[in-house]
């Protein structure tokens, strides 16, 4: 995921909840009184790879909204604030990704561009979410191997076999439940979305507009539901569908359909005679290059490499996950054919580079440094608390068995991972309360932009986001791949409408399709 979504049903007993329950409002213990927001201490905290005049602060905000006077936890904040004061419009948010994304590195990342995209006219703002980033941070002590991204994202064994799985599943969820306190089972996105809004709140702002990206795009349409008369301009950018029965569970499962959507473009890619005058050129054919990486992967199933990180060999499910992370943005498939390549001629070559180069065997692969060492405790923490408290999941361990089986026949690149049993299944005391229903109720200002091969997020989970918000939201569809359109993997005319929409309010009139 990028640095990458319900039914609440409420009983109107009162006139206040009454009106909750018609506008989508937040519900008496998230609101706060203007006089209990404190002020932000701003400091310049500029970085020479980030936008001038940068700042930086500490929110204070509860641990639980439900008792406002009890235990507080801080939020790193940030700003970077209009260089064009006579036009400035107000405050764009931006919500990052992850679950457990900063928000603070985002705006260092893309302040500078976002200044300059909107011509100053907002004060780009964003927050690290509780428990990671910058603020209070959250922990379970997991052990090392636990914090492996191969084991967190839970890749079933080489014959398909889950009990090492489900052993890891339960041992997670044991040491979380015993060591993650209130923190932990305060990381839910309703939290988040509070969070967000207490910020708001301290900015002084009646009003955001906002640019979520990928899990943001969740919090930014759960936020639309609850605060809909504190939205301005919202754009939602590489989207999921935010079904409350499954909300994460559902975006884990249609994993395998986004990466199917989007290896064609990785294939063509590799098969592109362009290729050979680095090596790179992984076949002849682009119809020959799944075959050839599956090849590969079931190779080091059986006889894993070694790598140039000491103790950690290159498996077939590194292979598999460094897949998946290759294919977030064209500008990784290098890396990733790098690794096939080096993978391939170590083992005695596994497909035809196209130009007659078999390679020497001498390089050892480099992985990305994704896979070359565990997770910090407060990151592995967070995002698993976020998506194992938002929703119960569901399944036992015999249909966690039979969905993993299934899905690998269905899509081999992904051998059953997004099927697969993880901490969520053994979770205690989820989910805190019911998902939001994300609904058509609420101001026409919402601005999507999708991709239509993204291989986290994929159109088809887009769509049903789209439909769920009805009238209130126009989709632009860029024909790209990649994970994140905006300023990123898209291309002009998707990036205009965005840019279009923050600086003068116009969306397009239909949904539309941005091809060339």
């Amino acid at each position: 995921m990028r640095s990458h979504r319900k039914s609440a049903a409420l009983v109107a007993l009162s006139a206040t909840a009454a009106v909750t329950l018609l506008t989508g409002a937040a519900p008496p213990e998230a609101a706060a009184s203007a006089d209990s927001v404190p002020a932000l201490s701003w400091r310049p905290c500029a970085r020479a790879d980030g936008p001038a005049g940068q700042e930086c602060a500490e929110l204070p905000v509860p641990l639980d909204y439900r008792d406002p006077d009890g235990p507080l936890l801080s939020l790193a904040v940030t700003r970077v604030r209009s260089d064009r004061p006579a036009e400035r419009r107000g405050t764009l948010l931006v919500i990052p990704g992850g679950p457990g994304g900063s928000g603070v590195r985002e705006v260092t990342e893309t302040g500078a561009a976002l200044r300059r995209e909107t011509g100053g006219r907002y004060d780009v703002v964003s927050l690290d979410p509780r428990g990671t980033g910058g603020s209070t941070k959250a922990g379970c002590g997991l052990g090392p191997e636990d914090r492996e991204l191969v084991n967190i994202r839970s890749w079933p064994g080489p014959d398909g076999s889950i009990d090492e799985n489900v052993v890891r599943a339960r041992r997670t969820a044991e040491t979380c439940a015993r060591n993650g306190g209130a923190l932990l089972r305060s990381l839910t996105t309703a939290n988040e979305v509070r969070d967000i809004d207490r910020f708001r709140q301290a900015l002084g702002e009646e009003r955001l507009s906002a640019w979520g990206v990928s899990y943001g795009t969740y919090v930014g349409a759960v936020y639309a539901q609850k605060y809909p008369q504190h939205t301005d301009r919202w754009v939602l950018d590489s989207n999921d569908d935010p079904d409350p029965a499954l909300v994460e569970q559902g975006w884990m499962a249609r994993g395998a359909v986004g990466v199917d959507d989007r290896f064609p473009d990785f294939a063509r890619w590799a098969a592109d005679p362009a290729r050979d005058a680095a090596g790179l050129r992984l076949a002849r054919r682009a119809e020959d290059v799944r075959p050839l990486v599956l090849a590969l992967a079931a190779r080091l199933d059986r006889e894993p490499v070694e790598t140039t990180t000491p103790g950690v060999p290159l498996t077939g499910n590194r292979l598999r996950q460094a897949l998946q992370l290759a294919l977030a943005s064209d500008d990784s498939f290098t890396g990733f054919a790098e690794l096939v390549r080096a993978a391939g001629d170590g083992n005695g070559g596994d497909g035809d580079s196209g130009n007659g180069d078999s390679g020497d065997g001498a390089a050892k692969p480099v992985l990305p440094a994704a896979l070359s060492g565990p997770l910090p405790d407060a990151d592995a923490t967070v995002a698993m608390g976020v998506v194992c408290n938002d929703v119960r999941w569901r399944g036992t361990v015999t249909e966690y068995r039979r969905a993993v089986a299934a899905d690998r026949v269905a899509h081999p690149l992904t051998a059953g991972a997004p099927a697969n049993i993880n901490a969520c299944a053994f979770w205690k005391d989820a989910p805190a309360e019911k998902p939001v229903a994300v609904t058509d109720r609420g101001p026409s200002n919402i601005l999507m932009i999708q991709g239509l091969r993204d291989p986290y997020s994929p159109y088809s989970g887009a769509l049903r986001l789209r439909t769920a918000l009805g009238g209130r939201a126009r989709m632009v569809a860029v024909d790209r791949g990649g994970h994140g359109m905006y300023l990123a993997n898209g291309n002009a005319c998707g990036d205009r409408a965005v840019t279009t929409f923050l600086t003068t309010g116009k969306r397009p009139e239909r949904d539309i399709l941005c091809t060339g």
